[in-house]
């Protein structure tokens, strides 16, 4: 793209009226901070699509979720596959959907393991620069926010939760990676095969302590299927620890899959075949941490539209808990 035509599409984007409710738009954002250190040949600019839920009004302001597709996935699939729109008419909630460029990965996964990346420049960079540019498009509300996505993208939600906890107040995790588990392509294949080998929980540790007192708390929801052969399940264990730290709840130390006692655990028998277990932390009183490991799922989207690559129609439906989890964080954050 010359000069001239990103100026004119800067411009554009400048004068452009807001989407109308219901329906999507899309967009493209730039950070300078986005720069990747494994290819920095790539300009850094995403694109988007942008949903505003169905009865929105200017006047009111509205939460923002972010969804992050996977390797070999695009926007509009994780759309259907996930149904967000239907969620985001019932929550009232803007979904921001960012699509990877070609160029920055040739299987279209986000780099998460990208060195700029996972110090919250790179490709997070990027994604708060287009939830910043969407929260200018409609009256967002800064405390209802919230990053979901699966694999690679559940990997750069939670980059966005720990580095942007301004932004970001709660992840959705499916099939997920802890920040800075990884540094170069070759370790991600690493981690994903064997889980992280350094202690991810510092990681979460020193972003709580530097953070504002209002960003301290972003409460994880990971999902994870237990015969998971893409992203080994110890990798959620180890995502878990990352969060509790990342909320300042003390961790034992030990290995990655090392998790403190929950304050709330229950089974849950098969639901569509798929039975699941589910373990909480608290600090406080409030919701730091939610865990659930699903029997019999693989790497794919609990209840999900099985015609998708990476989606189980069979077990508890992902979407449904994110919902629960989103509406129980954000009351308690209004509170």
């Amino acid at each position: 793209m010359s000069l001239w035509s990103r100026v004119k599409a800067k411009l554009a984007g400048w004068f452009r009226r807001a989407p109308r409710a219901g329906h999507y738009v899309e967009g493209a954002a730039f950070a300078w901070r986005g720069w990747l250190a494994t290819n920095p040949g790539v300009w850094p600019q995403r694109r988007y699509l942008l949903y505003v839920p169905a009865g929105a009004s200017r006047l009111r302001p509205m939460p923002l979720v972010v969804l992050l597709h996977g390797c070999r996935q695009t926007p509009e699939e994780i759309a259907r596959a996930t149904r967000i729109a239907a969620l985001a008419d019932r929550l009232g909630s803007c979904v921001l959907l960012p699509r990877q460029a070609d160029a920055a990965n040739p299987y279209r996964c986000w780099n998460w393991f990208d060195g700029a990346t996972a110090s919250g420049r790179g490709e997070a960079a990027i994604v708060a620069a287009m939830m910043r540019k969407a929260m200018r498009w409609r009256r967002a509300d800064t405390v209802r926010t919230a990053a979901i996505g699966i694999s690679a993208g559940a990997a750069l939600a939670a980059t966005l939760g720990v580095r942007h906890g301004d932004r970001v107040r709660a992840v959705v995790s499916v099939a997920g990676i802890a920040c800075g588990a990884a540094s170069s392509p070759l370790t991600a294949l690493s981690v994903m095969k064997r889980g992280p080998e350094t202690d991810v929980a510092t990681v979460g540790r020193e972003a709580h302590d530097g953070a504002d007192a209002d960003a301290r708390r972003v409460p994880l929801l990971a999902i994870q299927g237990r015969v998971d052969d893409v992203v080994a399940p110890r990798n959620a264990a180890a995502l878990v620890r990352q969060f509790l730290a990342r909320n300042g709840v003390d961790v034992p130390s030990g290995s990655e899959s090392t998790l403190p006692d929950p304050d709330h655990a229950r089974r849950e028998s098969a639901i569509r075949g798929h039975g699941f277990a589910l373990r909480e932390w608290e600090r406080d009183g409030t919701l730091a941490a939610r865990l659930v490991e699903i029997d019999d799922l693989g790497h794919a989207w609990s209840g999900g539209d099985a015609s998708l690559p990476f989606n189980d129609a069979a077990g508890p439906d992902a979407t449904a808990m994110a919902g629960a989890f989103l509406e129980l964080v954000w009351a308690r954050a209004l509170a």
